[in-house]
């Protein structure tokens, strides 16, 4: 299994979605588990709908997701060998020039039609076994429109004798397909590839993904801030699993693990929620340097300065609670600008929230609180620890608790207003070990000056 090669053969008629990524992404891991080449192969002989941005967005989703091939091809180039195979199959009268009628204005009046012997025709599917198709019913079937444009049909089974495939993983939507192209191959005196052809990829709603219905380019996933680690490892869990109970695989895990044996034959859910968790896995495991890096690198166009703007002590000190809270990178710079800008800027305070919990028959606890905590957290050193924090400030909550109005949460709710001045953020033992003594002094006094007007 040494010489296996496998492809990829994308068509830039628009950005393509999960679904045709996760057949790269089997592709690819079949043949590294082998030993094998993965090529790529872009299939623009749709001239009209083939545009150069959607090639350009492929070859970045590829590298994104590091899907290196070893060669590149473009189908357009192989026009003169398309030619003179179709020459070969006319001469030979496996095919022939067809004078059609026209159904509609504009249909073609001739098209190259090959001689369908009209036979059953099996092969062996990695996947679903042997499969065995009657092509009768075909007829004598289009491989061209002209000598210059040859079908789908035609040009793959061209394209992968020459680039030397041995194995064509793609969508079970191809299966009706390759009866044909077992035809063209047996004419042309080609080897038939080995075929694995991948269960379909659905919607929460389980109705088919597709470029114009419901699917997100896969780029649109980098913008949102998710790691292409974790894309690589959710797309290989699409219809496939390694045997065991594992869903965080890296990539050298799910090489060495890759199976087509494995791949499912019902179709595949495509569960955003999912993939956030996987993401939100491989985010925790960043080191501090590369989830910093992350945070301005959510796509091309906003790469830079993002984490400049921030204090970079209190930026770090943020980053488990950015790990224990965002799924994507996009959601960890939202969490940076809301709830979490508490940590960089001095907040604006209310004082009807900043009294939000005091009991109504002890009007002043939350001053006489808050003047309680002064002396405590003074005794800090300048930097401390949540848990030294927490010690510290947990006597005066749990002796409130014991009083029975207004409990902890008439000590600790104020303390939390004051630092963050926002109805959620983190807790007060979180915010006073990342603000520092001497701020958290400072906010805790601006808020006695409010409850003193």
């Amino acid at each position: 299994m040494s010489s296996v090669v496998t492809r990829f053969a994308p068509s830039p008629t628009g950005f393509l979605h999960a679904g045709n990524y996760r057949t790269a992404v089997f592709a690819y891991l079949f043949a590294k588990h082998h030993g094998g080449s993965f090529i790529l192969r872009i299939e623009d002989t749709d001239r009209a709908r083939s545009k150069p941005e959607y090639e350009a967005n492929i070859l970045d989703a590829l590298a994104w997701l590091d899907l290196p091939f070893e060669r590149q091809y473009r189908q357009s180039d192989n026009a003169p060998r398309h030619r003179e195979l179709l020459e070969q199959l006319i001469a030979d009268n496996l095919a022939y020039v067809s004078k059609e009628t026209p159904k509609n204005q504009g249909d073609r009046e001739e098209v190259i039609r090959f001689r369908n012997p009209g036979e059953a025709v099996s092969f062996v599917d990695m996947i679903r076994g042997e499969i065995t198709m009657d092509t009768r019913d075909l007829g004598d079937f289009v491989i061209a429109r002209s000598l210059d444009e040859p079908i789908f049909h035609f040009a793959v089974v061209v394209d992968d004798a020459d680039e030397g495939v041995t194995h064509v993983v793609r969508g079970e939507d191809h299966i009706s397909n390759t009866p044909r192209q077992i035809l063209i191959q047996r004419a042309l005196g080609f080897a038939t590839p080995a075929y694995a052809h991948l269960p379909l990829i659905l919607g929460t709603d389980r109705t088919k993904l597709s470029k114009r219905k419901g699917a997100k380019a896969i780029t649109e996933y980098r913008a949102l801030g998710l790691l292409p680690e974790a894309t690589l490892n959710y797309l290989s869990l699409l219809g496939w699993n390694p045997g065991d109970d594992r869903e965080y695989l890296s990539r050298s895990e799910l090489i060495e693990s890759f199976d087509l044996a494995r791949v499912q034959k019902g179709s595949a859910i495509f569960d955003e929620t999912k993939f956030f968790s996987i993401n939100q896995h491989w985010m925790r495991k960043l080191s501090d340097e590369r989830f910093l890096a992350c945070l301005d690198f959510v796509n091309p166009e906003s790469r830079e300065g993002f984490t400049k703007s921030y204090n970079p002590t209190k930026l770090t000190a943020a980053i488990p609670l950015l790990k224990e809270r965002a799924q994507t990178f996009g959601e960890a710079r939202d969490m940076l600008a809301g709830e979490l800008s508490c940590l960089f800027t001095k907040p604006t305070l209310d004082a009807g929230l900043l009294t939000a919990k005091e009991p109504t028959d002890r009007p002043g606890m939350t001053q006489e609180a808050l003047k309680a905590l002064l002396g405590p957290l003074e005794a800090l050193p300048a930097s401390a620890s949540v848990e030294l924090v927490k010690d510290t400030i947990m006597p005066f909550a749990d002796a409130e608790e014991a009083k029975g109005k207004g409990g902890r949460g008439a000590v600790l709710w104020p303390l939390r207003y004051a630092l963050s001045g926002r109805e959620r953020s983190p807790d007060p033992f979180t915010l006073v070990s990342i603000l520092d003594k001497d701020e958290t002094i400072r906010r805790l006094r601006l808020a006695l000056a409010i409850l003193e007007k």
